[in-house]
């Protein structure tokens, strides 16, 4: 086997880490501004003379962290398919080498 075939398998996990770190800091700016949105929130429901209350803020807060999920989620999926892709190669790349 080559350097080629060790240089794309390598590239692949770098890209699929560095996909990972991307939605992980996505994920973590959003988690970093709920404090501001909480907030927000009160001061809305305040000027509009509404109470604010814990059970309608987690629903807004769960529908926003399930967006994040699904977008971490298919981030990591999608790193899966580029490892795995870049392992089957140089596994072929190995085996016509070894036989």
């Amino acid at each position: 086997m080559d350097n080629a075939d060790y240089n794309k398998a390598e590239n692949a996990v770098n890209n699929t880490e560095n996909s990972l770190q991307n939605a992980a800091e996505k994920a973590k700016w959003k988690i970093n501004e709920l404090a501001e949105k909480a907030r927000d929130y009160i001061n809305e429901k305040r000027a509009n003379d509404e109470e604010a209350n814990q059970e309608d803020w987690l629903d807004k807060v769960k529908a926003n962290v399930s967006e994040t999920w699904e977008d971490i989620k298919d981030k990591a999926n999608e790193a899966w398919e580029k490892t795995k892709d870049a392992a089957e190669d140089v596994k072929a790349e190995w085996n016509k080498k070894t036989n």
